[in-house]
């Protein structure tokens, strides 16, 4: 197996302070092919940005996180169009809105999420979405702005994700889906056709079942992907191998 592209990961995340470089240094021994780090503000954005010119399979997505939307600094756009410009960077990420937390106001959070959709489509990069608890508002810049991406670790409806296939984006589900709660992932999993589904970890978070309260990193997709192929009646290595060619054609990469 040397198959597993982990499209949505977080490596510059202090969870990993005592341990990554051993541990991102054996992930292809693990399978692992490919990774895409997700930066949550300008800082990530840099460690990102040096992952990915340290290790050949891992790729940078630049954004700014809706938690972090009320930090921004007046002129961010300008820095943040350099890094999306830089070779390893193919997305804009992760970016979105987050109504469960509020960590920074909602009107902030909307106003940061618009800007950077307009950039990526500016780039024609696509964006890597985080939606909690903001499906509609999420839909209405969706749908205004039609940008290219994922809606990462995908927490709405089925009825939801066939609105975000219509705009011909990817669903990216992870962990979740093997959560004892997992009606709606699921139902989700089960319906995304082939050609638009991303697997992912979200880590440090979102830890598959049997792991679930330890730390998650991209070896462990192998257990998300078997209960994917549960609910699609197909293969937890077919799972891996269409994830991956998605992955790739989604952010132009050849992993």
């Amino acid at each position: 197996m040397n198959n597993i592209f982990d499209s949505h990961a977080h490596y510059d995340s202090e969870a990993f302070d005592d341990d990554r470089k051993e541990l991102i240094s054996a992930l292809p021994q693990r399978g692992v092919c490919g990774v895409i780090n997700c930066a949550t503000d300008m800082a990530t954005c840099e460690v990102s940005l040096q992952l990915a010119d340290e290790y050949d399979f891992i790729y940078a997505a630049c954004g700014v996180h809706p938690h972090e939307a009320e930090e921004c600094a007046e002129n961010y756009l300008v820095p943040l169009r350099e890094m999306c410009l830089k070779e390893k960077c193919v997305a804009v990420g992760e970016i979105g809105l987050d109504y469960h937390y509020d960590f920074s106001p909602r009107d902030t959070q909307l106003k940061i999420f618009e800007e950077q959709i307009i950039l990526a489509n500016e780039l024609q990069m696509p964006i890597i979405v985080h939606d909690r608890e903001a499906h509609e508002d999420t839909m209405n810049l969706l749908k205004k702005y039609k940008p290219k991406g994922v809606v990462h670790c995908f927490s709405g409806s089925a009825e939801m994700a066939k609105e975000v296939l219509k705009l011909g984006m990817y669903i990216g589900l992870g962990g979740a889906t093997t959560f004892k709660n997992a009606r709606k992932p699921l139902e989700v999993a089960a319906m995304v056709p082939e050609d638009k589904l991303l697997i992912e970890t979200d880590c440090p978070y979102m830890t598959p079942v049997p792991f679930r309260g330890q730390r998650n990193d991209s070896s462990l997709i192998p257990y998300t992907a078997q209960v994917l192929a549960g609910v699609r009646n197909t293969t937890p290595e077919e799972i891996l191998e269409t994830t991956r060619r998605n992955a790739n054609k989604l952010f132009g990469t050849e992993l």
